[in-house]
């Protein structure tokens, strides 16, 4: 497992109306979302060099994703 805890996402799934979670379930909804933040977090760091910026704002997350 990485470093989203099975908890958080336990909680995650929970408020999107799950009853019940197996531990399984949490922590393979867990690698899938690091992946995808990784994507996430790469695009934006494109934009941002592009933009001439060393920081990734709000804005570069919202457009990479």
């Amino acid at each position: 497992m990485g470093t989203l805890s099975v908890a958080s996402v336990e909680r995650l799934i929970r408020s999107a109306g799950g009853n019940r979670v197996s531990k399984d379930a949490a922590e393979a909804l867990s690698v899938i979302l690091e992946q995808k933040g990784m994507e996430i977090a790469s695009k934006a760091a494109k934009l941002a060099r592009h933009a001439g910026r060393k920081t990734i704002t709000a804005d570069d997350i919202r457009l990479a994703q």
